[in-house]
């Protein structure tokens, strides 16, 4: 891990850490490499860890009842995952998978909380993604609850091109492999349903597809729906 430290000033919660802090958390962290569609850890494991991405893509969900997925958020590089358990202890309250091939740093909860007991700054900034994403899962909540398919999936593609999307000559495209049946864990409807959706989009120039690369074209058309 010690040729990887410099990374750790793109992670935004040891961003303000001086070299030598950063090296000390190169000693408590160590790096793991995942194939695309593995399980880091289950929904109900013990939660012993903290998670950050140092390259790829994780989805983070639950399993319903009835065995379908509900997707709860995604996580991309230079983000961490289950803070949760750092304050709260427990299992893990989500199941955590690579979208594709994936390296992730991982820091014992123990160690993590000594780090947080000399660095007050840093529990801030985790607490500010547990708000954040807080938030989002409210949103989400109330778009489930208000919105049709159609504003549902609008909302839902405008919210990842703000947190995932790059700008191309021709929109903003959303960098996450999303198949048609994730998007639709995503909003709770059917993989049929987002497909008809998608081609009414696409229809109607509001979004391009291209091997599950979603490129928003006009937002306005999205907003529309939103």
């Amino acid at each position: 891990m010690a040729e990887n430290w410099e990374f750790l000033r793109q992670v935004p919660v040891f961003a303000d850490l001086s070299p030598e802090e950063l090296q000390h958390i190169v000693s408590l962290a160590l790096l793991r490499r995942y194939r695309k569609n593995m399980y880091i850890f289950m929904e109900g494991e013990p939660g012993d860890a903290i998670y950050f991405v140092k390259k790829g893509a994780i989805k983070l969900f639950q399993v319903l009842e009835d065995g379908r997925e509900k997707i709860l958020h995604f996580v991309q590089e230079g983000e961490i995952f289950a803070e949760v358990v750092l304050f709260e202890g427990g299992p893990y309250p989500a199941t955590a998978e690579t979208l594709e091939d994936t390296e992730v740093g991982i820091i014992r909860n123990a160690d993590m909380e000594r780090l947080l007991s000399r660095h007050g700054e840093m529990a801030v900034k985790i607490i500010k993604v547990m708000s954040r994403r807080l938030r989002q899962a409210q949103e989400h909540i109330r778009d489930l609850a208000l919105k049709g398919a159609y504003g549902r999936l609008a909302s839902t593609l405008l919210q990842l091109a703000r947190d995932y999307g790059t700008p191309r000559e021709d929109g903003v495209t959303i960098d996450l492999n999303l198949s048609q049946q994730e998007l639709a864990s995503l909003i709770g409807t059917s993989r049929e349903t987002v497909a008809r959706i998608l081609s009414d989009f696409k229809r109607l120039g509001a979004v391009g597809v291209e091997r599950q690369r979603i490129t928003i074209l006009s937002p306005q058309k999205l907003a529309g729906w939103d």
